[in-house]
């Protein structure tokens, strides 16, 4: 889809800081800024499963997930983790303090785009949906390969939008208007058991919503999407210190995370499946997502570029 570019304010004010179950977490959305971003092509879905088959098929890539990793990547991680892997989003017997993700997330060895919950699971009729266990590099590489590449997180933004300003999603002020779903987001008690109210219980196929004003689907929740951007928390400050409108921002030279400084992390953006108000509700448009850059998971895609010819 065309994006027509121009200028917006980007971020999220300082209401959506409790986000994500502990207070200030989201305050790296702050402050709301001015952004401009010249006129760019958007993939309409998120990447699907068939697409990066055709990837790998062609090139017979091996993404970060299938391969061994080593104690110099993760020197902290234990000898036991160092198999080929990914993480997954496992529910949680009974309700539990939401302050520890590590109850609900396990390294599981074998999990892979080609089996995002583990080896029992495969992608048999999941042509549609969108590919997951895509580390940084693997994004990167189809980006290459497709003669496309990843949208900074300011056109990301600008993007999800849709051309509404100021709203909390990309489609309004209402999370469900008229009672209607319009993400794909998790329903029921997190992280115990999603209730599927919104037709779906984890992923669902691409496009299973409405889209947005440009005619994009699943902006907010399904899977979160890499950006370009490396993550740092003070970045929006640095901007927001600037006289003006920032242009075509490309995000800081290097990355911080002051609660892992050594650990380098990029930019995510839309929310996943995951997503609820109970704990992690950056479904909403302004918000912002980190991860390590060598780590995936089985909510994490992406949804590529291109410029204008």
């Amino acid at each position: 889809m065309w994006i027509p570019g121009g200028e917006f304010s980007m971020g999220s004010t300082v209401e959506s800081e409790s986000l994500c179950g502990l207070p200030g977490v989201t305050r790296d959305a702050l402050p709301v800024h001015r952004v401009y971003v010249d006129g760019f092509w958007m993939d309409k879905t998120e990447l699907t499963n068939e697409e990066f088959e055709k990837f790998i098929k062609a090139t017979g890539y091996i993404t970060v997930a299938e391969r061994v990793p080593t104690q110099e990547e993760f020197p902290g991680a234990p000898p036991e983790n160092l198999v080929a892997g990914s993480t997954v989003f496992t529910p949680t017997k009974s309700e539990v303090p939401l302050d520890d993700y590590l109850q609900w997330w396990r390294y599981v060895k074998g999990a892979n785009w080609r089996h995002p919950e583990g080896p029992r699971s495969d992608l048999k009729g999941k042509e549609k949906y969108p590919v997951v266990q895509i580390a940084y590099e693997d994004a990167v590489a189809y980006a290459k390969w497709a003669g496309k590449r990843l949208p900074t997180e300011a056109e990301w933004e600008f993007a999800a939008r849709g051309g509404l300003t100021g709203k909390l999603y990309s489609w309004g002020d209402d999370f469900r208007p008229a009672d209607k779903p319009m993400a794909n987001t998790y329903q029921g008690k997190f992280p115990v058991k999603d209730t599927g109210a919104d037709g779906f219980a984890g992923l669902a196929p691409v496009a299973s919503f409405a889209p947005n004003g440009y005619g994009l689907y699943d902006v907010a929740g399904n899977a979160w999407e890499w950006v370009s951007d490396w993550y740092r928390a003070d970045y929006y400050a640095e901007l927001g210190k600037a006289s003006g409108v920032a242009r075509n921002p490309q995000g800081p030279t290097s990355p911080l995370d002051p609660a892992e400084p050594l650990t380098k992390k990029r930019v995510q953006r839309g929310g996943s499946f995951l997503c609820t108000d109970q704990y992690c509700s950056r479904y909403m448009v302004g918000t912002r997502g980190k991860g390590e850059v060598s780590t995936a998971s089985n909510h994490l895609g992406v949804r590529l570029v291109m410029d204008a010819q």
